[in-house]
């Protein structure tokens, strides 16, 4: 629809007062003809005086032109069947429930003049952006049908509604309450008897607030919205004892928790160095050599996680499970849990020259800063796996990994990013740099950290939250709003989780014991 827009009009949103009394009812007389025109004086007078955050306006040029009209309710009581003299006291008076857990939107009406400039898509915007700043649960609305009377011979008012959201029949506050990401849960009979258009029908529908946080959770139940990672770009050197390298690692927990840091990430191998101080001339013996470390590693490293109030994931330990070799990750918790995730898919230079077995377990960790799922290098250059993990409600993906060539690190980045666009979450990669010429099979490193995010308007222009500089020992941190993910996963661009076709095709973890 096209209208001819005064080449001098100006749009200011603002909330109504009662000195725009007389305009809002010579409005709604213009508007509401058909139903009884304007509210009592003394409707409108009420809400103006018991919410006047959930009374708000468009003025153009001084006039009002489009209005929205809310009041806080019980979302138990009003989420169920109910009509529009449930919202109405005594003496005409609408019932605002200031201790109301939801907003219910009574009304949004635009100047048949002005209609066409999309107002109304910005009233409920406006409104929306009300409900997640006081933190309430959602927005709940009695919707009139009033191209219904054209289709009763037709049509029941159950098959009209699906028959609009099907985009078959066109009605003018349905087909616009669905384009602005509204539900229908229920029809209501004889919710506004006078209604004619409507049959006295109305749909029941809601817009939840995904960001929602009920109150009086306890301190454990608190989500954090905000979670502070650290990456540590590991410098392979020359190392003379054990405690040597433990030093340097304490160094980066300590300096990451200084910056309250939730996590830290250390690379794939990053006790390789101690491998060092071992026999090179069998490669074989060397890394079985380097698996003794694990669990005084592991112990040290639990410690320092709480001590230092941070959650360590220790990129990857060679591990000896009887005479099998594992590669690891492990989560140090600063609640002192130890969680490991098993690398799944072993490169041929690790089974070939290592005899190293891939695990065969995955799993999403629950951590006091988000949920989290680890892939371990060539792991994230499956698919598959994030997917599962994505699946499960995973938010940051952590993929601590060691390459010595650039074009082996580029497989893992651009896989990593590939990850971050399909299930919509962040990852933070970690690698090694420097050279270790006294170190069978772990001559040279090529690392470039970093911190992927999904694609889209919320992030970055080039999805890469924060980046290191290559090949050069450093600390990276960076803050990640959990909540951006929640709204690209219900509002974004696209929404690839959400747009997936399980009708035809799905995934299947084989051995659901291996799923834990």
């Amino acid at each position: 629809m096209s209208i001819e827009i005064p080449s001098d009009l100006h749009l200011k949103l603002r909330n109504l007062g009662a000195g725009d009394l007389h305009q809002l009812e010579a409005l709604m007389e213009k508007v509401y003809s058909d139903i009884g025109g304007a509210w009592p004086r003394e409707s409108l007078l009420s809400l103006f005086k018991e919410f006047p955050e959930g009374q708000i306006c468009i003025e153009g040029n001084g006039q009002v032109i489009a209005v929205a009209l809310t009041v806080r309710c019980s979302y138990e009581r009003f989420s169920r069947v109910h009509t529009y003299q449930d919202l109405i006291g005594r003496r005409e008076r609408i019932r605002h429930n200031s201790k109301g857990d939801a907003l219910y939107g009574m009304d949004v009406f635009v100047d048949p003049d002005y209609r066409g400039l999309r107002l109304g898509r910005r009233l409920y915007d406006a409104r929306k952006d009300l409900c997640r700043n006081l933190n309430l649960r959602a927005i709940l609305a009695g919707g009139r049908i009033v191209n219904y009377h054209r289709y009763t011979e037709k049509l029941t008012a159950t098959e009209y509604i699906e028959a609009v959201r099907r985009r078959e029949v066109h009605d003018p506050i349905l087909s616009f309450q669905l384009a602005n990401d509204f539900e229908v849960k229920r029809l209501m009979k004889d919710y506004l008897p006078e209604d004619e258009k409507s049959r006295g029908f109305a749909t029941l529908l809601e817009w939840n607030n995904i960001l929602y946080e009920p109150e009086g959770l306890a301190a454990e139940e608190i989500r954090k919205s905000v979670v502070r990672i650290g990456i540590v770009q590991w410098q392979m050197r020359l190392t003379n004892s054990f405690q040597a390298w433990l030093d340097q690692v304490e160094f980066f927990v300590d300096s990451m928790a200084d910056y309250q840091a939730d996590f830290v990430l250390f690379p794939e191998f990053f006790n390789a160095p101690l491998m060092g101080m071992g026999d090179q001339e069998d490669q074989f013996s060397a890394i079985r050599f380097l698996a003794q470390y694990a669990t005084p590693s592991l112990e040290a490293l639990s410690h320092f996680a709480v001590t230092y109030n941070i959650n360590i994931i220790a990129g990857s330990l060679p591990v000896l499970q009887g005479d099998t070799l594992y590669n690891n990750a492990y989560l140090c918790s600063r609640d002192g849990t130890v969680d490991m995730q098993p690398k799944i898919h072993i490169t041929p230079h690790e089974r070939r020259d290592w005899v190293i077995q891939g695990g065969s377990t995955l799993r999403v960790f629950d951590t006091d800063a988000g949920r989290i799922g680890i892939l371990i290098c060539y792991d994230v250059e499956f698919p598959e796996l994030a997917r599962f993990l994505g699946e499960e409600g995973m938010e940051i993906l952590f993929v601590p990994f060691w390459t010595d060539t650039k074009n082996g690190f580029l497989r893992v980045q651009r896989c990593s990013q590939a990850r971050a666009i399909e299930n919509e979450c962040y990852v933070a990669i970690g690698g090694s740099v420097g050279n270790l010429p006294q170190v069978e099979n772990v001559d040279i490193q090529y690392a470039q950290s970093a911190i992927y995010s999904p694609s889209d308007f919320a992030f970055p222009h080039d999805a890469i939250i924060a980046e290191s500089t290559p090949n050069t020992e450093m600390a990276l941190i960076a803050d990640l709003d959990l909540d951006k993910l929640v709204q690209l996963r219900h509002e974004g661009s696209v929404t690839n989780r959400k747009d997936r076709r399980p009708d035809l095709y799905q995934l299947c973890w084989l051995s659901e014991k291996n799923k834990s």
